[in-house]
């Protein structure tokens, strides 16, 4: 990540604001804070560190997520999103990833969920999920500003099991590279599963 912020640090601020969707306020000197959410959270990133901070506890937000938002700060062209989802299939060499990809995130929804969509409602609302007009079951979460992601379910029958899928915005691509998406995927359906064993409380 040192490589990533080496190169960050020659880059103009008000382009990387723009590219990112983050509002940038200078302070003394050359340092300043780009604010953006990530997961719906207010995000402080430190110039010239580029580390991030929660804007509320002011401590760092774990490594995954810093690593995504370099990630992000490096790729982002500023595009807007394009409106329509695709899947992980769709993004630059994902179809040989597909499988696996699948496997730890729709995989892993349906195993935790199976055919309780009363149990991934509550979870997605509780996480802000927005609903969604797909499948059985749908929601949409934002990452960054313009990066969305969306969790569907459909129901299976007695001839196809039921089957959840992580999506992403067509846009993505301008904003993060194949591998950052399977970890946003990958985190994601983490924080899902997690929403759901807590309803359980």
């Amino acid at each position: 990540m040192s490589e990533i912020r080496s190169i960050l640090i020659e880059r103009d601020v008000n382009q990387l604001a723009q590219n990112t969707g983050a509002r940038y306020q200078k302070n003394d000197g050359e340092n300043g804070i780009f604010q953006l959410p990530v997961w719906g959270e207010m995000t402080n990133v430190t110039h010239p560190d580029f580390v991030a901070y929660s804007s509320d506890t002011k401590q760092p937000i774990d490594v995954v997520n810093q690593g995504l938002l370099l990630y992000h700060f490096l790729i982002a062209d500023g595009t807007l999103e394009a409106g329509y989802l695709i899947s992980f299939t769709e993004l630059p060499d994902g179809r040989f990833y597909s499988n696996a990809f699948q496997g730890y995130t729709g995989g892993e929804l349906a195993r935790y969920f199976k055919n309780d969509l009363a149990s991934f409602r509550e979870a997605a609302q509780h996480l802000g999920g927005l609903p969604q007009n797909l499948g059985d079951e749908a929601y949409a979460f934002k990452l960054f500003p313009n990066v969305t992601l969306a969790a569907i379910c459909w129901l299976g029958d007695e001839d196809f099991p039921t089957n959840y899928q992580i999506l992403f915005d067509a846009s993505v691509t301008h904003h993060l590279p194949t591998d950052a998406c399977a970890i946003a995927g990958s985190l994601l359906t983490r924080k899902i599963i997690k929403a759901g064993r807590a309803q359980l409380r």
